[in-house]
């Protein structure tokens, strides 16, 4: 880590330096740390006891600081395709099984990483790729109609969609779009860049 730390800590300043705030970029750089050291799981815990950091921190940077995740994100697109010089634009779907049905836009769904229908969340992206190299430069969270009250009658089930959006903050402009209108959006998104 500490021969790598210099390169994490300029990387984190472009991708980072829009922050208002010392603090968020501090902690911002911090979870790339995290992300970046060796261990099988990145979720907060594991990741805090790597680090020799309170969870806190790293939680409160992901779920409640006031940055601005779009334009980090168009930061690291524009990033990734001047590095990689892109040849090809990839689409990928990936599902991320779970146990429960209290994450955001879980569904009993096919997830390619069962290998069957199943508990999972669908991520949708797009990839800037060559031989030698790819990149996300973007990705949505799926949304099954499951999780949009708009495409229901039922007043109980539109009682409990609601709950659940609600639990997740999940905006009310955010609606059930199907995986080729996302990745569509977000092609013409970085093609536009």
């Amino acid at each position: 880590m500490a021969q790598v730390r210099p390169v994490i800590e300029r990387f984190a300043g472009e991708m980072l330096g829009g922050f208002a705030r010392r603090d968020q970029r501090v902690k911002g750089e911090l979870y790339l740390r995290g992300l970046m050291l060796d261990g099988k799981r990145k979720s907060m815990q594991p990741m805090a006891e790597r680090l020799g950091v309170d969870q806190q921190q790293l939680q409160q940077f992901v779920t409640t600081s006031t940055w601005d995740h779009v334009e980090v994100r168009r930061r690291l697109a524009l990033w990734a395709r001047e590095f990689i010089d892109p040849r090809a634009w990839v689409i990928d779907d990936t599902g991320f099984p779970k146990d429960g049905k209290d994450s955001p836009g879980v569904a009993r769904m096919y997830c390619g990483a069962l290998g069957k229908t199943g508990n999972c969340q669908i991520g949708v992206s797009v990839h800037a790729v060559t031989d030698w190299a790819s990149a996300a430069l973007d990705w949505r969270l799926f949304l099954p109609e499951s999780w949009d009250e708009e495409k229901t009658t039922d007043e109980q089930a539109v009682a409990e969609i609601r709950r659940q959006r609600a639990r997740c903050a999940i905006p009310d402009e955010v609606r059930h779009r199907e995986k080729w209108r996302l990745a569509l959006d977000m092609l013409d998104e970085v093609i536009d860049e």
